[in-house]
């Protein structure tokens, strides 16, 4: 009967006007206090939008009153403002339910979420409901003024509230059958608002998506690249001394975006497109295409090649920080077989020539690939001739915060990086090993990385003294005061790699560094004349202490007695070093503090001593500090 009632009038009202009396008191009774009126008032927008959606589709006022009924106390009215609101044009209720899902309303929240997802899908193939949706995300960035979740406290900035709407996107993405349709406008719609961030957060929600379609991406992004102004020395020129007008302001900065958006859009892909070295699209003909001008710059002829974008971007004299940067960055996400040759070809040529610019670059490209693939980039012979070119750079002169200081503190985390990869590969390496052995078919290229261990490699540098050094050394150069000074220098930028692989090294590789790092160091620190390597020698201890945790249990006797020596016998650097040791050991775990307990009352007798007697003030307050941790209950 009730259903007889609502066809009936909708028939009866739609006969007559939309905008008439009668409708308007349907939308009364639909926001009506009695459950009964609202409930037929639904009822009869239902049967309108069935009778004629064309009519009702463009209504702001229904789709406002059907909006304000997701958080209705009945279910089943909830139930049916959801079914509707999807048929309503998007315009009306996408802002809408926008705001709403930051609604703090537990009634209303929930609805307004799965209607927004609805109305996505209902729409899955228009791109301009998407675009709608990205600039009503943008409007709310620029002018956030919504309500924060519960537990999300105080927490500043508009990106949550963005993510509060954009976590929604992977249900909706589900649902669209051909990406092929919304690839090419989305990415049309990034370049055109190159400095839109909620494009770029949008895009990182469905970046497995891309993927599946990688080779339309691509396809975009080289179509735009080509179309590019390259960047000429007065450009860049200007940029870098800022010597340009407020108007010009405006033109660099829509430039920097504009180099930086397709790059930005590639690093939202996984690793996966990098793989496959027969694509076209990823690599060309790249290998055979690599010229190396007589100027020092890398240019690869291919423009139809990402990789070969990339690298140019990178190892460009004439490019945006920024933008090199992250090139760069993207460059060690390149396989390793393309990756390596060329990369190591063009540390070298920078290293020969001082070219700084360069040499950051190359490097952080060797470093994001060690992150990245790991044992795979390890494996690589080439890896010898990049550690030669390191070689170099660490025995520049250099001051402080300077660009070779720059560059040299990249060398140490390269190298440093090179030996966790080398440690938390070294299980897989021997049972490798050890099964191509027992088949007759050991690898060489494994046996290689074995053999040309870079741990082992930074330790002899380190334990060898300058004479050794410098006799077999080919590290030669003019500008350094002494041959001894270069020699101690790279000495020391050993030991700061040894820190640096400390605090880098994961779980799995803590044991093996301990291993092979603490009884080599601390009979060295014994032997050494150096009054510098052995203050280094005692930091790289102390930092083995605090990073290794239970791995230097076997060691932690001996550690106590180095630090003891150090306190007794050392410089004040020394004394400092080996202060710094004490209070690791005592900071460390159980079983380390009870297999010290034995040398417990020397140290009293030592520290006490010290905050007595020494010059330092420094020094004296933290050995009054360890005292009091020893005496504490």
């Amino acid at each position: 009967m009730l259903y007889l009632w609502s066809n009936l009038a909708a028939n009866h009202w739609f006969t007559r006007s939309t905008d008439s009396w009668c409708l308007q008191e349907v939308l009364k009774r639909l926001a009506s206090g009695s459950v009964l009126q609202r409930r037929n008032a639904v009822d009869v927008i239902s049967e309108l939008i069935r009778i004629s959606p064309d009519s009702i589709y463009c209504r702001q006022d229904i789709a406002n009153h059907l909006l304000e009924r997701l958080g209705d106390e009945e279910l089943v009215i909830r139930a049916q403002a959801s079914n509707l609101i999807p048929m309503m044009d998007p315009s009306l209720v996408l802002p809408a339910l926008v705001r709403l899902v930051y609604s703090s309303d537990e009634r209303l929240q929930p609805s307004a979420s799965n209607v927004f997802i609805t109305v996505l899908k209902y729409h899955n193939q228009k791109f301009e409901v998407i675009c709608m949706l990205l600039d009503c995300l943008s409007i709310i960035c620029q002018n956030p003024d919504l309500p924060k979740a519960s537990g999300e406290g105080g927490e500043a900035g508009s990106r949550l509230d963005t993510d509060r709407v954009l976590k929604l996107i992977p249900e909706w993405s589900k649902s669209v059958e051909d990406w092929n349709l919304l690839i090419d406008p989305l990415i049309d719609k990034m370049f055109a608002e190159p400095s839109n961030a909620t494009i770029v957060r949008f895009l990182s929600y469905i970046s497995e998506h891309l993927a599946e379609a990688a080779d339309v991406v691509f396809h975009r992004l080289l179509l735009h690249t080509r179309g590019q102004k390259e960047i000429d020395e007065s450009f860049f020129s200007r940029w870098e001394n800022r010597t340009y007008t407020s108007d010009d302001s405006v033109k660099f900065q829509h430039s920097l975006f504009d180099r930086l958006c397709p790059l930005l859009i590639i690093r939202l892909l996984p690793q996966s497109v990098f793989n496959d070295l027969n694509s076209s699209i990823m690599y060309g003909e790249l290998l055979n295409q690599c010229v190396l001008h007589d100027n020092g710059y890398f240019v690869i002829d291919d423009a139809e090649c990402v990789a070969a974008l990339l690298f140019n971007r990178a190892l460009n004299k004439y490019e945006f920080e920024d933008v090199r940067k992250l090139a760069a960055e993207l460059c060690g996400r390149i396989h390793p077989q393309v990756l390596f040759p060329i990369i190591s070809s063009q540390l070298e040529h920078a290293a020969n020539a001082q070219d700084v610019l360069k040499i950051k670059a190359c490097l952080f490209s060797i470093c994001t690939s060690l992150v990245v693939r790991g044992r795979d980039s390890i494996l690589y012979p080439v890896i010898l001739k990049i550690r030669k070119s390191i070689e170099t750079v660490l025995s520049w002169p250099s001051l402080n915060e300077d660009e070779v200081s720059k560059a040299q503190h990249g060398c140490i985390d390269c190298l440093a990086l090179m030996i966790c990869t080398e440690l938390e590969a070294s299980e897989s390496f021997r049972d490798a090993t050890s099964d191509k052995i027992s088949d007759g078919k050991n690898s060489c290229s494994e046996d290689a990385a074995m053999r040309n261990s870079v741990l082992t490699y930074v330790i002899h540098q380190l334990t060898r003294d300058n004479n050794e050094f410098l006799s077999s050394s080919t590290l030669g150069n003019e500008n350094c005061t002494s041959e001894a000074s270069v020699a101690l220098s790279f000495r020391l930028c050993m030991a700061n790699v040894l820190i640096s692989a400390c605090q880098k090294i994961s779980n799995s590789g803590k044991k093996p560094f301990a291993q092979k790092v603490l009884p080599c160091l601390i009979h060295f620190v014994g032997v050494v004349v150096e009054s510098e390597i052995r203050v280094a020698c005692v930091q790289i201890l102390f930092s083995a202490v605090y990073h290794l945790k239970s791995a230097v249990l076997p060691y932690s006797s001996d550690l106590l007695k180095v630090s003891l020596k150090s306190l007794t016998e050392g410089s004040e650097k020394e004394r400092m070093a080996g202060a710094k040791l004490m209070v690791s050991l005592m900071a460390s775990e159980e079983p380390v503090m009870n297999s010290i307990s034995w040398g417990l009352l020397e140290a009293r007798t030592v520290l006490s001593v010290i905050s007595l007697s020494d010059p330092s003030p420094e020094l004296r307050q933290i050995c009054k500090k360890l005292l009091l941790c020893m005496t504490s209950p």
